[in-house]
């Protein structure tokens, strides 16, 4: 089930649209600050240091997507994993299969993350290239002020890489569960989207602020203080907790549901 569900991605033209078009993102923030004055100072985390090093790129790339264009991706993906069976009528004929509810909640669930990790990794990679080309690779300075050598470095991007993935697996497995509840992967993608959306709009009231730790979105950028020197490791573990909770809720809640799910179509 899993080779399968990779296989069909691969055999799918819109997934070499959606990586073109990931591609071009990437590129966008190392285009627009090579050809222009702009110190990025107002800007969003890292992007005040983009031009010291290529490194920076692929960290100014997850800022600038993490809000909207990982969680749409999610959305999709998993929103579509078993709502998309159950409309095309095609549902019933996998659990034929020896391969039970449960394993294929899960594999479709790996698949999905296999996906979504491969877009954080080939967009961090793009990022990277255009990032040295425009910019040299030199060591990178921290938000501290000291300065890290390459291997150093380049751990920590990978680790800040590591960290959004983890981000969006709890959206993954929320879109996996809305999917067991219904035949309409658009409403699954919507629903993951929107919830988001919502995370986000109760973390800017600040009279929640009680609430505030233990939102999805709240800790998103924690692996900013990955680059401090010494790490500040508090709220990257606390997030990292955060999003293993949503993730085995949300996902329970869809291997538990699916279990007993009345598969009629």
């Amino acid at each position: 089930m899993f080779r399968v569900e990779l296989g069909k991605a691969f055999h799918r033209i819109r997934t070499y649209v959606l990586g073109a078009l990931l591609a071009a993102v990437a590129i966008l923030p190392v285009l627009v600050f090579a050809l222009s004055h702009d110190n990025g100072q107002a800007g969003a985390p890292f992007f005040q240091f983009l031009r010291t090093t290529g490194l920076f790129a692929p960290l100014a790339v997850l800022v600038l997507m993490q809000p909207f264009i990982l969680p749409l991706g999610a959305g999709l993906l998993s929103g579509e994993a078993v709502a998309l069976e159950a409309s095309n009528g095609t549902l019933r004929y996998l659990l034929v299969r020896p391969v039970g509810r449960i394993a294929l909640v899960l594999q479709k669930y790996g698949a999905v993350m296999t996906l979504l990790s491969m877009a954080v990794v080939w967009i961090m990679a793009v990022a990277l290239v255009a990032g040295v080309i425009a910019f040299g690779l030199h060591p990178m300075p921290t938000l501290s002020g000291a300065a890290l050598a390459l291997g150093p470095a380049f751990t920590r991007v990978l680790l800040a890489g590591c960290f959004v993935i983890g981000s969006i697996a709890c959206l993954a497995a929320r879109g996996m569960f809305l999917s067991t509840l219904t035949v309409s992967a658009p409403v699954a993608t919507v629903a993951t989207v929107g919830l988001v959306i919502l995370f986000q709009i109760l973390d800017n009231l600040s009279s929640l602020h009680a609430i505030h730790p233990y939102l999805l979105t709240h800790d998103w950028l924690a692996y900013a203080d990955l680059f401090r020197s010494p790490i500040d490791w508090s709220r990257v573990v606390h997030g990292a907790i955060v999003f293993a909770g949503y993730t085995a809720v949300f996902l329970g809640a869809g291997l538990a549901t699916f279990s007993r799910k009345d598969i009629a179509t």
